[in-house]
């Protein structure tokens, strides 16, 4: 059995998540208070193929007791040899609260008596120790449906249980430090394209913002020194039995150095790993 636990702050796509999962095979279980789970996956565990790849998405109103619960049985599970995974959604603060304006919906922790700002920090603090076992973090804020459900195809379902999945991710500093970031780099030393005519409104993937950066020994030394860097910890970070690596690479607009760094990264280590994915964050698209 391949099962996986997605849990995360109400309006971050649970929902969309586990229905790009069910479109990929998987039974899914949507809702299931934490006491239940050791139950429900015992049940499903010896029930035949149809529950051989199994994702459940948790409580969104969960006990604290349930979380601590949960906690416990995914480090059960893990000692055992089951493959177990926990998928933790969030997103920044300021784009909940402007989701829930605009769809006029009701937050799961409202009934408290407090307002929808303190019911989504609420719902934060309480989910913290989910987050903090979780495999794989993913930061919805800037991303549309269509790349978060690419996003759990590509990095979730299409990863086998032996490999680690690496993602690539450039952003621009001026728009904050992406949250499900594993290693940040800043590019912002390196020589900027933005203050040279013609090249402001292109981007680092088009050829004369890279001849503009390759012209300079510093920005290959940068890159090669982040591969290095990488080239001897990714071995170690997979003996730790990591499944999921994002590294970020931020520049100041993100629309140039950083996404120049991310592709040469990740063009590299395509040769080398199965599951490589690339993301440019302020990029349209």
């Amino acid at each position: 059995m391949r099962l996986l636990i997605v849990s995360g702050l109400s309006g971050s796509g649970k929902s969309s998540t586990l229905h790009m999962l069910e479109d990929l095979d998987y039974y899914c279980v949507d809702n299931i208070p934490g006491r239940l789970l050791e139950t429900l996956i015992r049940e499903l565990g010896h029930s035949g193929p149809k529950f051989e790849l199994l994702a459940v998405g948790l409580d969104t109103r969960p006990e604290p007791e349930d979380i601590h619960r949960v906690a416990g049985l995914v480090e059960a599970l893990r000692a055992d040899g089951t493959g177990c995974e926990v998928i933790f959604l969030t997103c920044a603060p300021d784009v909940l609260l402007k989701r829930y304006s605009e769809t006029r919906r009701k937050h799961p922790f409202s009934g408290l008596g407090q307002g929808l700002k303190q019911s989504i920090e609420f719902e934060r603090e309480l989910l913290a120790p989910l987050c903090d076992i979780a495999d794989l973090v993913v930061d919805t804020s800037r991303m549309s449906v269509q790349e978060l459900r690419q996003t759990i195809r590509d990095r979730v379902a299409q990863r086998s249980n032996s490999q680690l999945s690496l993602q690539f991710e450039s952003f621009g500093f001026k728009h904050g430090v992406p949250a499900d970031a594993d290693f940040v780099f800043d590019a912002r030393a390196l020589p900027n394209p933005y203050w040279v005519t013609g090249l402001r409104s292109l981007t680092g993937r088009e050829q004369p913002v890279i001849e503009f950066l390759e012209s300079d020994g510093l920005v290959t030394r940068f890159v090669h020194d982040i591969r290095d860097f990488l080239d001897r910890w990714i071995p170690e970070i997979q003996r730790g039995n990591r499944s999921y690596l994002t590294i970020a690479v931020g520049c100041t607009g993100g629309q140039h150095r950083s996404v120049y760094v991310v592709d040469k990264l990740a063009g590299y280590f395509r040769d080398h790993h199965h599951n490589v994915t690339l993301r440019h964050t302020e990029l349209p698209g």
